[in-house]
């Protein structure tokens, strides 16, 4: 159903040169959509933007979210029939470093994208994704829902708060009777091949068995979402395609979405270290420290509204999310093998399991 939805489309993609920027391009590119992409230059060596040979297969934009007037120009003249904003400073550790490169990113840079919408004089979904740290949490066991109230501890997670109201703002001042239609994604903790960001559980993990060395691990203690990246790219393309589809539903659409694991993938990182150590065999040791930055040492998403309103739900539990991941890093890094006919592999296994579960994307 998403090719029906995105073959011959045109989407303006920011962060494309990022994770699951280059997967959602990826994925794009599968539906036959014409993607034009806007980030800057990929952050880390190696990338999975130049893994997957990306910038043969899209029109890739060198840009900077903080720059207003690029930011439209760029979007205006692609003229795209939907937007994935995606691009950000997705990093905890590093916003207690550079906050205000954290906010001028987050915030000024989603209230970049908004306004460029405003002059876009043609329909089009967009759908500007944010994380599950957007939520004040509370430290304690609670699924936190759309409706939970926003805030953050750390600069990171009080810029993907602030940038939800700045969206919630923007739609309800500015679009009511634009053809433009606007939702927000909350997704869990994501994980899959090809994120080589600093300071990430999994990419350390990746690093430290590359390099057969012990795998350190901050806080062990600390439960997560987890989920394989594919699994909240789904719920971004079925929430931009039912945007686009149903004018009817719009007012239910328009709105924010959890795209989180099902309860059993709420685990804490000792769990998942011992999990990639399944596939991978290596050693780990606890290297907290109580003096480092605070983190959140519990968080965990509802998704009842995405099962109600898109029949959306997650297709890999967590070991398979573990699996699939370390498959990914250990064929691409260790046999050679091309990234792209892997995450293309992986892609359509996934699909497959999405159709098994009865998610409604994935029938036909």
């Amino acid at each position: 159903m998403f090719a029906n939805a995105f073959q011959g489309k045109t989407v303006w993609l920011s962060g494309h040169t990022g994770f699951k920027g280059a997967w959602l391009a990826q994925w794009l590119v599968q539906f036959g959509a014409r993607v034009h992409g806007f980030a800057q230059p990929p952050a880390t060596n190696p990338s999975v933007f130049e893994q997957l040979g990306l910038a043969a297969k899209i029109e890739s934009e060198i840009g900077d979210v903080r720059d207003a007037a690029t930011v439209k120009k760029s979007l205006l003249r692609v003229q795209p029939d939907f937007v994935f904003h995606l691009a950000a400073q997705a990093l905890v550790r590093y916003s207690y470093e550079q906050p205000l490169e954290t906010y001028a990113t987050n915030v000024m840079g989603t209230a970049h994208v908004l306004d460029a919408l405003r002059a876009l004089a043609k329909p089009c979904a967009a759908v500007i994704v944010t994380t599950d740290k957007c939520y004040e949490n509370r430290e304690q066991n609670h699924d936190y829902t759309e409706e939970d109230h926003l805030g953050g501890h750390d600069p990171y997670s009080s810029s993907k708060g602030a940038a939800e109201i700045v969206t919630s703002a923007f739609r309800r001042s500015f679009f009511g009777a634009s053809p433009v239609r606007i939702a927000s994604a909350r997704a869990g903790n994501v994980i899959g091949g090809g994120d080589w960001a600093r300071d990430r559980i999994l990419p350390d993990c990746i690093r430290a068995l590359q390099r057969g060395t012990v795998i350190p691990v901050r806080n062990p203690a600390a439960t997560r979402p987890w989920q394989h990246v594919l699994e909240p790219l789904s719920g971004y393309l079925w929430l931009a395609a039912s945007l686009a589809a149903d004018s009817a539903a719009n007012a239910a659409l328009a709105t924010a979405f959890n795209f989180g694991p099902d309860k059993e993938a709420n685990r804490n990182v000792g769990d998942l270290v011992r999990e990639v150590l399944k596939s991978w065999p290596g050693r780990w040791e606890d290297q907290s420290n109580p003096h480092a930055p605070h983190e959140a040492k519990l968080l965990m998403l509802s998704t009842a509204k995405a099962k109600k309103i898109l029949r959306w739900q997650p297709a890999w539990n967590f070991e398979t999310a573990i699996a699939r991941t370390v498959e990914w890093y250990r064929d691409v890094n260790t046999r050679a093998t091309v990234a792209e006919s892997l995450t293309l592999r992986q892609i359509a296994e996934y699909t497959a399991a999405a159709r098994a579960a009865g998610t409604a994307w994935a029938q036909t």
